[in-house]
């Protein structure tokens, strides 16, 4: 169930609990240690006590179980399984082999590792049991990790999870789509597009549609061709597009080319909503960086750290600088990798306070260390640091999922807030919400104590204006829905005189109803409106689907940027683009393959 966060911190967050009728419906109970659902069938722990994890574990393990209707029939079986009885015939050995393969070759798609390390996994594992469980090394011979067995299998998982976002597509009452451009493998750039879906009980379901190779789809033409056909194929109509996420490239909101200008032209009927866009949503602090980079100091810092790869690697004070970045993004680094680490905020914070070190370190290797002695480079190198790190602060909380696209809201008007409160702490010399700038100038008026000007507030104050002109741009669709906004988050203290004509009615007699009224109080607002009559109160119930479908959080895309960075040495390799959506959608889905089914189907087509 879609969650928010509570109003209350005295309600108890009912999503989270284990219910007792889940152990009949979806045959698990609740762990002696509390936390979690125990499946009576395979035994396995679901740490997510959310309902809709809990029920796609069934769905994609145990449908088998379906068999059993009656309550009588349910009931024996719970009791058997409780006993430790399977009702069923056991896997034969070659089911068992083949499933083992396919949880191999997600686990390594997982990881990144590259076809080629199933082997070597199958050579661990004999070796394994020939020492420890000789008499089971047989169970081996059913197990194919070769590579070309591991690329069709992870296609077969792709397939399955494709389909089964497909179905559960049918069911949506509204859809948004995330469209991210920043995702370049070895030398190709790709369209990432991922869907945020919303059923008929308000249950959110965030995955991978399709990702589509910008080299062979250049023009938005193709690239809006390539979208279609991709909703099409989910079954899936514009009718029901509400909202658009982008990056803010040109590519994307160009004013008269960009995708989204086509996309809003193609979806405009008398039947389709408005569709909402924001951008600068996604890989927040990597495009505004660009905005506030006042004197290419990413560049600088970038051939620093070059150099300190290769011939300052031994050096111990480099030594956690060196972990996070491999931490990011392994020991192999190409440069839009690196120059995209560099322009994040907590990156530049441990930079800056290496400050001293790198101009020892650029010393002793004959490099220039003219930029240590430009005050106005330390300035603007401190004021990049800490607008860097206050736009991390604001992008690690629309990074919190399963809130409502109105809390994102929030979060972004109050940091616009304090951009003006910013302007006014520059115009002042007030550098309380500056610290690395006040450090630098500090430092700076110790060195200089006859020079008066030791920074110019106008520069910060024009960067700051760009960024608050930027931030307008980029969400003004948003102030536009404001009130529904509200009206969805807070419906009973919202005043139905400021509600548009067409809602008035359904408000006014839903604030009248108590029973509805003590609901509201003890569930979360998606709990509220499943149950919520569509029948009494259907338009309140599309704004409710409409607004739950907004794209709030940027928590799936930054999982794929995460995976594609993590592994660019595996995915450098030769891909086709098919293999390429499967590894991206491995990790990015919270859907479980359906093993049964893929093992059914490599029994059919090897009978």
């Amino acid at each position: 169930m879609w969650m928010t966060p509570k109003r209350s911190k005295m309600e108890v967050d009912e999503a989270l609990v284990f219910r007792p009728e889940w152990t009949q419906r979806y045959l698990v109970v609740e762990p002696p240690e509390g936390n979690g659902a125990l499946c009576l069938v395979c035994r396995r722990l679901i740490v997510a006590t959310r309902e809709r994890d809990v029920r796609r574990h069934y769905e994609a393990e145990h449908e088998y179980y379906e068999r059993y209707v009656a309550d009588g029939e349910r009931a024996a079986l719970v009791e058997r399984l409780r006993q430790g009885e399977l009702p069923v015939a056991s896997l034969t050995p070659e089911e068992r082999a083949a499933r083992a393969g396919l949880g191999l070759c997600r686990l390594l798609a997982l990881k990144g590792r590259g076809w080629g390390e199933g082997d070597f996994v199958y050579q661990c594992m004999e070796v394994l049991l020939r020492e420890v469980l000789p008499e089971h090394v047989s169970v081996l011979q059913g197990v194919d990790l070769s590579p070309d067995s591991a690329r069709q299998r992870l296609l077969s998982i792709d397939r399955n999870l494709r389909s089964q976002l497909f179905n559960r597509a049918r069911d949506f009452k509204a859809y948004s789509l995330a469209l991210d451009d920043q995702a370049f493998v070895a030398y190709e750039n790709y369209l990432l597009v991922f869907i945020r879906g919303v059923g008929a009980e308000l249950e959110v379901q965030e995955d991978l549609l399709t990702i589509i190779n910008l080299t062979h789809h250049f023009s938005v033409g193709a690239l809006m061709s390539a979208i279609l056909e991709a909703l099409q194929t989910a079954g899936l109509s514009l009718q029901r597009m509400v909202g658009l996420t982008t990056t803010h490239t040109l590519r994307m909101i160009g004013e008269n080319s960009g995708l989204v200008s086509y996309m809003r032209e193609k979806a405009v009927s008398p039947n389709c909503w408005n569709v909402i866009h924001y951008s600068g949503f996604l890989h927040l602090e990597l495009l505004s960086s660009y905005d506030v980079d006042v004197n290419q100091i990413i560049n600088t810092i970038s051939e620093w750290i070059v150099l300190i790869k290769t011939r300052g690697v031994r050096r111990p004070e480099f030594q956690t600088l060196l972990t996070e970045s491999e931490s990011e993004h392994g020991e192999r680094v190409n440069g839009r990798c690196l120059n995209n680490w560099l322009r994040r905020g907590k990156t530049l914070k441990l930079i800056f306070s290496l400050r001293k070190e790198m101009e020892a370190f650029l010393v002793s290797v004959g490099a220039t260390t003219v930029h240590f002695s430009d005050k106005q480079w330390l300035c603007d190198f401190g004021f990049l640091v800490d607008i860097m790190e206050h736009l991390r602060v604001l992008s690690e909380e629309l990074r919190v999922s399963k809130v409502f696209a109105a809390s994102a809201f929030d979060h972004i008007c109050t940091f616009e807030v304090k951009l003006n409160l910013f302007q006014r702490h520059i115009e002042e010399k007030n550098l309380t919400d500056f610290p690395a700038l006040k450090e630098v100038v500090d430092e700076l008026k110790q060195q200089n104590k006859e020079d008066q000007k030791i920074f110019d507030p106008d520069r910060y104050q024009m960067v700051i204006c760009r960024l608050q002109k930027e931030f307008e741009r980029h969400f003004k669709d948003l102030r536009f829905i404001k009130k529904d906004l509200e009206l969805f988050s807070n419906p009973f203290n919202f005043k139905p005189e400021y509600a548009p004509i067409s809602v008035r009615v359904e408000l006014t007699k839903l604030q009248a109803n108590t029973n509805l009224w003590n609901e509201y109080r003890i569930k979360d607002l998606g709990q509220f409106y499943a149950g919520l009559s569509a029948e009494s109160y259907p338009i309140i119930k599309g704004v409710a689907c409409k607004v739950a479908s907004l794209f709030d959080s940027n928590q799936i895309c930054e999982k794929a940027f995460s995976y594609l960075t993590r592994n660019q040495h595996t995915l450098s390799q030769p891909l086709t683009d098919e293999h390429l959506q499967a590894l991206f959608r491995v990790a990015t889905t919270e859907m479980e393959p359906s093993w049964d089914d893929l093992v059914r189907e490599r029994n059919e087509s090897n009978p």
